[in-house]
């Protein structure tokens, strides 16, 4: 009778139970695994053999016993190396090695070929699905346990090796449940550490950081040009510190993201800080946006409830910028093969930077210009119109004279801790219209009715920008968002005139 252990897969972020059944049989000596495993799945049958054998058990290879591993269900596309454990626990069950009850639990784990268990991705994505499918216990690599054990209401069991685990299926010994760390003291330390790209550390361009402070509060997306070496990249590396911290919620959405891609830091097992993505101006469509068979998530996804920032953003392939209308306006992406369909998370802060030309001097008074008209014009083509259309806020970044640089101090005014104080309380300002985390940037139109209503004067001069031709819908509204943010920042209930005329300066010089 072939036995039956629960495990669990992937199909984009979400996670899977799959049940791994084992039958044994005398007969030639074979060992085969069906249900659309990969080339990691079927080289498993070698690492199981080895590990069961290094456990003190006889090896399947050295038997006149044919296994066979089915994954079901058998048209879900089996990867990894993760059903290494269940498939030698399955074996040694049907072939009446060992006895345990697997009712209820869920077994994942990398096997080497001495029995020791190696890290898997995913365990918070696994832990959520056991949890939500009725399970009762998780077991899986030692070193992810803190991870699972994010998720409460499930019995997270980190086993070393393969025999550890089964004498403690078997009731030889025990182990015990290490306590959860304490998130709260976590994020409250990861918060407190030193800002490396504090923005008082940051010469002049008092403009642009008011531009960042309204980015911030009000999750708005910022296009920065202007001559190369005046701060761009610095500027928008500052925006990340003045950013309000994750709550748990959040956190807990960023961290599956990372556990799924194999890149949560070893030291923590939550993410609290919001993610900074820079992405080289050479990364494929897929690698911005997310692709592969099956689809994996792109930087977009990377940069959720965080800033990706494309430095020289004119450089990058077009499909790869195009392909990104959508994502910003619904905050998520939708990737779709032949025989998969993901949608993945990508509610980000979109900060672009580039120079005004090729070479990065035109418009600039004190240095000369070499780019052809032709140069400029090609360009600027680059710079798609419905992408920068779904842009909030738009500054030029200008060359810091030599005063500002040679006598830099401290500014105490735009330290990022002192801002974003500033920002937090904004975002409670919004936490509290909206009741959730909704930021102004993410208004729908209904919302932006409700709460954006403005006074005469600051009607007249939106009909006045508006009739010229000039802004689309889709501007009038951003402009009416930012507007709403402004407002939220000098604590006033509703948009007045002079929060009106600032968001319209940051539109392009062209509107006005």
């Amino acid at each position: 009778m072939p036995s039956k252990i629960l495990s669990a897969g992937t199909a984009g972020l979400e996670a899977q139970l799959i049940e791994v059944e084992v039958q044994t049989s005398y007969g030639l000596r074979k060992f085969d695994i069906v249900g659309l495993p990969d080339k990691s799945v079927q080289e498993s049958k070698d690492r199981v053999s080895s590990a069961i054998e290094s456990a003190g058990f006889k090896s399947p290879h050295h038997q006149p016993v044919k296994v066979l591993v089915s994954l079901a269900p058998a048209d879900l596309k089996k990867e990894g190396a993760l059903y290494d454990l269940p498939i030698a626990l399955g074996y040694l069950a049907a072939n009446r090695d060992i006895k345990f009850d697997a009712a209820k639990k869920v077994f994942l784990g990398e096997l080497a070929l001495d029995g020791r268990l190696r890290p898997i991705k995913g365990a918070v994505c696994f832990a959520i699905a056991c949890r939500e499918q009725g399970m009762e216990e998780i077991v899986l690599p030692k070193v992810n346990a803190p991870e699972a054990r994010l998720i409460k209401g499930l019995r997270v069991t980190g086993v070393e090796t393969l025999a550890q685990t089964v004498d403690y299926l078997q009731g030889k010994t025990t182990i015990s449940e290490n306590a959860a760390s304490d998130i709260a003291e976590t994020t409250a330390a990861n918060a407190n550490e030193p800002l490396k790209n504090d923005m008082g550390l940051i010469s002049g361009q008092e403009a642009s950081k008011r531009a960042l402070t309204i980015v911030a509060a009000g999750g708005h997306n910022l296009s920065m040009w202007g001559p190369p070496g005046t701060g761009k990249t610095l500027l928008a590396k500052a925006l990340s510190t003045i950013l309000p911290p994750l709550s748990f919620e959040e956190s807990l959405e960023v961290t599956k993201i990372y556990s799924i891609c194999g890149l949560l830091p070893a030291d923590s097992p939550l993410i609290s800080q919001r993610p900074f993505r820079a992405p080289h101006h050479t990364s494929s469509a897929a690698a911005v946006i997310g692709g592969g068979n099956p689809p994996r998530p792109g930087e977009i996804t990377l940069a959720h409830r965080g800033v990706l920032f494309l430095d020289e953003f004119p450089e990058f392939h077009r499909d790869a910028l195009e392909a990104m209308r959508q994502p910003i306006e619904e905050g998520t992406i939708s990737v779709l093969r032949a025989k998969h369909a993901v949608s993945l998370p990508a509610r980000f802060t979109l900060v672009l930077a580039s120079n005004p030309c090729p070479c990065g001097n035109f418009g600039n008074p004190e240095k000369r210009c070499s780019c052809s008209n032709s140069q400029i014009s090609m360009y600027r083509k680059k710079l798609s119109g419905p992408l920068m259309d779904r842009v909030d806020l738009f500054i030029n970044v200008p060359a810091v004279k030599y005063d500002k640089l040679a006598h830099n101090e401290f500014d105490t005014r735009n330290a990022s801790a002192s801002v974003r104080e500033t920002v937090c309380q904004c975002r409670q300002v919004q936490l509290a219209r909206f009741g959730d985390y909704r930021t102004n940037a993410e208004m729908n139109i209904p919302q932006v009715k409700e709460f954006c209503r403005l006074d005469e004067p600051s009607e007249k001069l939106l009909k006045t920008a508006v009739d010229s031709g000039k802004m689309s819908a889709r501007g009038y509204h951003r402009v009416l968002k930012v507007s709403r943010t402004i407002a939220d920042l000098a604590g006033a209930e509703n948009i007045k005139l002079n929060h009106v005329a600032e968001a319209l300066a940051y539109r392009p010089q062209e509107v006005l």
